[in-house]
């Protein structure tokens, strides 16, 4: 029996996309996902959608999304996974937008 990697594919800094990015922060699920990793790390467990009746597979599919467009990093941590905001990476690609996007995303909700 072959024990699968818990290794997910990241894409690299220089093949991060603006438009696959830009999509990904566009669902506003995906955006409270990013909202709450501004500060700093957790665990998948611990990050919680704005709806608890979404299934499982709805949070893990907006997870994949961000992971795919280079918005987060999706990483084992024992039984569970630490999810984190590339955004070091973010920052060297397209300067200001994730600030710009965050920022844009707090003042919506006075």
């Amino acid at each position: 029996m072959t024990i699968p990697s818990p290794d997910l594919p990241h894409p690299d800094r220089r093949d991060l996309r603006l438009t696959d990015v830009l999509f990904a922060l566009s669902d506003p699920e995906r955006l409270a996902i990013v909202r709450q990793l501004s500060s700093g790390p957790l665990d998948m467990a611990h990050c919680h959608l704005s709806d608890p009746a979404i299934p499982k597979s709805t949070k893990s599919h907006l997870m994949k999304v961000l992971r795919e467009a280079g918005v987060i990093r999706n990483e084992a941590l024992g039984r569970g996974r630490r999810l984190s905001l590339r955004v070091e990476d973010l920052e060297a690609r397209f300067p200001g937008l994730l600030a710009s996007v965050l920022k844009a995303a707090g003042e919506g909700e006075e």
